[in-house]
């Protein structure tokens, strides 16, 4: 799927979302009469993955004159503490209010990927689907779930977030559906029967009854057309541990459902994913939500480094444009 230009909200191009006194310096540099020519630099505060750049160049694509220049990392590369990941040249009044806003694009999404990346390392090769969106704003599901796509996931759960990542939405159904219905079985074949053959019949199991038992109850009833079960327990419950994927595994195998497949969610970590790994659980696909979204941001700084070509810099910064060879031309 093609990606889309992300938006950029009315109340970040007009500056409301900028700290004040950028505006404050907008107003005394207009009445001034003062509008230099300078070179301001981003760096991060420690290693990751970055991410947001795709926002941040579609603003500057709105606000730069045409003799701007615009140097940087790309999207999902690797970035280490105070390298130097965006440079933008162009007349500081055409840029410098959205400071604010270029650092936030680039501190939380690059968190999010970042914390995405650590998911799919820990999993080695197993799919990983971002099931976060309920753990943040709305206003900014879709970002956090495309960063978590950049940092590796092969989809995440928003809509709006699939399509700024350019792939198909994913999930499975949740508790309110099977609670609905009164049964898992009652809710599995309403849900075979009625949504499209692309939508994966994968159902959760652990509504009512033992996993173990749901799981069968739901492979005997739908046969061929389940393609998985989803293992959600609780932490109340003991959570998905990997004694039960193992328990799962065998009874349905033992049943004669090899091919129904094994999604694990509910407070899925790097390190449960190893454990499961370590100890033989097979698991055939996470879903992932609070590791990432709780991710604390990556605080990015940003420094001018030149003014009308001419080396400056604020005390303990060094004067001059930081030399990185690892910076393309981005407009």
């Amino acid at each position: 799927m093609d990606k889309p230009e992300p938006p950029i909200l009315p109340s970040v191009l007009n500056g409301d979302t900028a700290d004040v006194y950028f505006l404050r310096t907008r107003e005394v540099l207009e009445r001034a009469g003062l509008n230099p020519r300078a070179s301001m630099e981003l760096f991060p505060a420690r290693d990751g993955l970055l991410c947001g750049m795709r926002e941040v160049i579609t603003l500057l694509k709105q606000v730069l004159p045409p003799d701007g220049e615009v140097w940087g990392l790309e999207e999902g590369e690797t970035m280490s503490r105070k390298e130097t990941i965006l440079r933008i040249t162009a007349p500081y009044q055409s840029y410098g209010i959205y400071e604010t806003a270029l650092a936030g694009f680039l501190a939380q999404e690059s968190a999010w990927a970042t914390a995405a990346r650590d998911c799919v390392d820990a999993a080695d090769g197993v799919p990983v689907i971002s099931f976060g969106a309920r753990h943040v704003h709305p206003n900014v599901a879709a970002a956090m779930d495309y960063a978590a796509v950049i940092g590796g996931c092969e989809s995440c759960s928003s809509v709006e977030g699939a399509r700024l990542a350019g792939v198909a939405a994913a999930g499975t159904m949740p508790h309110a559906l099977i609670i609905c219905f009164g049964d898992t079985v009652a809710a599995a074949l309403a849900f075979d029967q009625h949504l499209p053959p692309d939508v994966p019949r994968t159902v959760l199991v652990d509504t009512f009854r033992d996993e173990t038992e749901e799981s069968l109850r739901v492979a005997e009833a739908m046969r061929e057309h389940l393609q998985g079960v989803r293992l959600d327990t609780p932490g109340e419950r003991g959570g998905v541990t990997p004694d039960l994927v193992k328990e799962v595994r065998a009874r349905l195998d033992l049943a004669g459902f090899p091919q129904v497949q094994i999604f694990v969610s509910g407070g899925v970590t790097p390190e449960r994913i190893v454990r499961m790994r370590q100890e033989g659980a097979r698991v055939d696909g996470y879903g992932i939500g609070s590791y990432i979204t709780s991710a604390p941001p990556i605080d990015f700084t940003a420094d001018i480094h030149a003014v009308e070509g001419r080396p400056v810099a604020k005390r303990g910064r060094i004067p001059g444009i930081t030399p990185n060879p690892r910076l393309k031309r981005l407009l």
